[in-house]
């Protein structure tokens, strides 16, 4: 939420200073990576041991591909089916979230889990 949060905020503080809504959609989605790869790793996956290459990189790809479908979406959904901005950046939110979480889950951090790290 804290990710979606940022992205809002940074989306709506450009969009409202004049920027068109697809480069600020680049760059709201940016401003919440930084801190989900953080949130995901600790609190939504639980993962201890330290970050690896590997790991990075497939976080990274998954977000990459997170920010095509949210940005693909917004598009579809504000210049072909001509929703409201709004309206349409909270179904590409949606999408793009669904992305992630399920490349996330699956790929990125899937059997990562420490010993320990389950919840009781």
């Amino acid at each position: 939420m804290a990710n979606t949060a940022v992205d809002f905020g940074v989306f709506c503080l450009l969009t409202l200073g004049g920027m068109p809504f697809l480069p600020a959609q680049a760059f709201s989605y940016t401003a919440g990576i930084a801190n989900s790869f953080i949130l995901n790793r600790k609190w939504t996956f639980r993962i201890r041991r330290k970050t690896n290459t590997p790991e990075l990189m497939k976080f990274l790809l998954v977000n990459g591909f997170s920010l095509l479908v949210s940005s693909g979406l917004l598009y579809l959904l504000r210049d072909v089916n001509h929703l409201s901005l709004w309206i349409a950046k909270l179904a590409a939110t949606g999408g793009g979230m669904a992305v992630n979480f399920i490349g996330s889950r699956l790929w990125v951090f899937s059997g990562t889990k420490t010993k320990g790290s389950e919840v009781s």
